[in-house]
């Protein structure tokens, strides 16, 4: 009986999840880890590449893309002292900051308190390397002279944006830690400004007080200004404290607090010109900051009394407080109506307006020029009505679709996605819907426990034309707190994917300089998107690149019961995971340079151990990386082109048209009917000649090196109510650099097969 064969082509339908495994449709997979569909072809996903340039080492140049502080120059000795305290704000210091100075890079191993050794990755290192996690207090003598010493915090990213200038697509990136602002400028970060006034420029949230951040007009129409909240204070209703941060204003020159506590607010001022004439309440943040309508608008404010010293915190969750129309720093500009002050100074249209709701605001983003509102469960419409008495009234859109997560609603002109706790919403300014019908169940995997919504972080790749949103799992470990997944939306399609990755805010970026020849997202001043991670590294998301960016620090490496034990601060890493280990120099033991080790056991949330390699001899002196191995998990439909006859079905072989890749390679197994039931495993086992499964996406002749396009088939043995396959990587091969980290692409498949018995079952 002659074969039959089946195209499958044009992936169209991506990762589906709705429905019984064979009656998805016919281009759909049941699992789509670490590659999507895009274009009809299912393709690897994105990689990552440093955005700093200009490293002296190749073992510096991760740094260069790491938040970091210039704390000074040593001198014709080589020396430098001084107290990261006043730069931390006291606290802070903890093992796994690093320093650098030049090519040499100081890493903090020692717990201990008191005088803490570092260790160093020079030949011959500095004579004097001490740190006090104490108080702060560091000592270099015998270092490289006469040249910048940078310490690098080791803190979370928590906020990525550009600030505008009138240069076309040249615009400057910032980042912000959990305490710092900082730049990216002539090739890698320092941080933005140290002093504003009477208190420095540093924020106290914590890990999960992200920033918000717009860019709108300042004190004139020519003067643009960053607006930055991060919405910390220790107590949202009661006595506000010192470290209660506020808003901050930033002019491309210059960082100004807006609270009252300094003296330069009163009424509802929230940032007046100079000194207010008299101490009334202000406000200390808000969640959101918009510009809408030519006024500055704060959605879910904490307002502080001001009575007393510092006052009580209040926190208004459903409020929309309004500047005048014009600047938002003229001394009238958050006057509510008839407010005058004694110096005669009359509100000039500023004022307040609480949503009808309990609900807390929680996110906000624009329709061409309508203000659309997400609350926990409703969406709202901030809606204008061009009454300057009552310029704003709250419109109710959906009454029970909202949003979880700050940083989680993406724009788009005609409507707004967005995260919630049940399902992606799109909002199109009359209607609230579902879009996630295809993975119904996934967005109750996002984990709720430390505080795992509020880490929920989305973006989109205009070049690509999808959609990334950053979460933690609900399956991650329990040491764990960061995110640990990105769910991938491929709006042109409708298809989803998932990738396994610890980013914690998303952000664009214009680099000043190509990165290298080669694919149009690296050419200079293209808009890149950036992806800041739990160790202060940023790195650009490359979506024609096949590995990931050497992003996290290796503090400490120790042997210890047959194992490599490694300190890898917040790692986010799971048992079975694969790393590949770089940025190895001598006097290090080189021998883990370039290979790929699999994780063994989760010791706590900044330590793992993996067998010990033979070829391991030690020590361990810093400055190396590790860097997460996506490894690929593509599981089909279960098939069955026979099943509206009632047949059975038996497979010969599968023709896979895959873009040529020099070295890599992908396994195919496979499972009769319903079964989990490995067939390449089972062959092996029972010594029974079904073939390896591997199929190679690399030429074989001379003809082939010179094709695009390769059909490669894989051939089976088996038969059953449905066949269902699954490429991955065996151990073998997620260990070779070589395969791993190159491209994939599939762009059809061929199914060859004829029917078996009359009946199922």
């Amino acid at each position: 009986m002659p074969y039959d064969r089946f195209l499958i082509q044009s992936f169209n339908t991506g990762l589906q999840k709705n429905t019984q495994k064979f009656q998805v449709m016919e281009d759909a997979f049941t699992t789509l880890n670490n590659a999507y569909v895009w274009r009809g072809s299912v393709i690897k996903r994105f990689g990552g590449v440093h955005m700093g340039y200009g490293a002296p080492s190749a073992q510096m140049a991760p740094l260069f893309s790491r938040l970091r502080v210039n704390i000074g120059t040593t001198n014709a000795a080589g020396v430098l002292a001084g107290d990261v305290g006043a730069t931390l704000g006291g606290s802070g210091f903890k093992v796994g900051q690093q320093f650098s100075i030049g090519a040499e890079i100081f890493t903090v191993v020692n717990p201990l308190a008191g005088a803490n050794q570092m260790n160093s990755t020079a030949v011959v290192p500095a004579a004097t390397r001490t740190y006090n996690l104490a108080t702060g207090a560091y000592s270099f003598a015998g270092a490289t002279i006469n040249t910048a010493v940078f310490f690098y915090p080791a803190k979370p990213v928590m906020g990525l944006a550009q600030f505008e200038i009138p240069t076309i697509n040249d615009e400057p990136s910032y980042a912000w830690d959990t305490g710092f602002a900082y730049v990216f400028t002539a090739g890698s970060w320092t941080r933005s400004a140290t002093t504003a006034g009477v208190i420095p420029v540093a924020w106290h949230g914590g890990n999960s007080d992200f920033f918000w951040v717009i860019n709108w007009r300042g004190i004139t129409d020519d003067i643009n200004n960053f607006f930055v909240t991060n919405y910390f204070v220790t107590n949202p209703n009661n006595v506000g404290v010192a470290t209660d941060d506020p808003i901050w204003s930033f002019n491309g020159i210059n960082w100004i607090p807006h609270t009252g506590l300094l003296g330069n607010a009163n009424g509802f001022y929230f940032m007046p010109a100079g000194a207010g004439p008299y101490a009334g309440a202000f406000v200390q943040t808000a969640r959101i900051i918009m510009n809408f309508k030519d006024r500055l608008v704060l959605l879910n404010t904490i307002e502080n009394t001001n009575a007393g010293g510092l006052g009580v915190n209040r926190q208004y969750v459903n409020r929309a407080r309004y500047s005048h129309n014009g600047s938002p720093f003229s001394v009238t500009a958050w006057y509510e109506p008839n407010q005058i002050d004694f110096l005669g100074n009359v509100a000039s249209g500023a004022g307040f307006l609480d949503a009808p709701t309990t609900e807390t605001i929680v996110s906000a983003q624009f329709i061409k020029d309508r203000l659309i509102v997400f609350f926990e469960e409703s969406t709202w419409e901030l809606a204008y009505t061009g009454n300057q008495v009552l310029p704003f009234v709250w419109q109710k859109i959906n009454t029970e679709l909202g949003s979880e997560s700050l940083l989680s609603s993406v724009p788009f002109d005609k409507q707004i996605l967005t995260m919630s706790n049940v399902g992606v919403h799109a909002c199109n300014g009359a209607n609230v819907e579902r879009i996630d019908s295809k993975i119904p169940d996934e967005v109750f995997e996002i984990r709720n426990r430390e505080e795992g919504v509020k880490r929920v972080a989305g973006i989109r790749d205009y070049y690509k034309e999808v959609v990334y949103w950053t979460f933690p799992d609900s399956q991650q470990n329990a040491v764990e707190s960061f995110p640990n997944k990105v769910l991938l939306y491929n709006y042109r399609n409708d298809t989803w994917a998932f990738n396994d990755d610890c980013i914690t805010a998303f952000g664009y970026f214009e680099q000043q300089q190509g990165i290298a020849s080669g694919p149009g997202t690296l050419q200079s001043r293209f808009r890149q998107i950036i992806a800041g991670n739990q160790q202060g590294y940023v790195f650009i998301v490359a979506t024609n690149i096949g590995r990931n960016a050497a992003v996290t620090q290796v503090t400490n490496i120790t042997v210890a019961g047959g194992f490599l034990v490694l300190t890898i601060i917040d790692h986010t890493f799971a048992i079975g995971d694969y790393l590949l280990f770089e940025n190895f120099l001598a006097p290090s033991d080189i021998t883990l340079n370039g290979t790929i080790l699999q994780v063994d056991q989760i010791v706590d949330a900044n330590t793992i151990r993996i067998v010990l390699p033979l070829t391991y001899t030690g020590p361990y002196v810093g400055g190396a990386t590790v860097t997460r191995v996506s490894i690929l998990d593509i599981v089909s439909k279960q098939w069955n082109p026979y099943l509206s006859r009632g047949q059975g079905c038996f497979i010969q072989r599968i023709d896979f048209a895959v873009q040529n890749t020099p070295s890599t390679e992908i396994t195919v197994d496979y499972a009769p009917s319903s079964s989990l039931l490995s067939m390449v495993a089972a062959g092996q086992t029972e010594g029974s000649i079904l073939g390896t499964g591997v199929l190679e996406c690399f030429a074989y002749n001379n003809l082939e090196v010179q094709q695009e396009t390769l059909w490669h088939p894989v051939y089976f043995q088996t038969q059953g109510e449905f066949i269902q396959i699954e490429m991955s990587w065996t151990p073998d091969q997620a260990t070779n650099p070589d395969i791993v980290l190159g491209d994939f692409e599939m762009n059809s498949i061929v199914l060859v097969t004829k029917p078996t018995n009359s009946r199922l079952g």
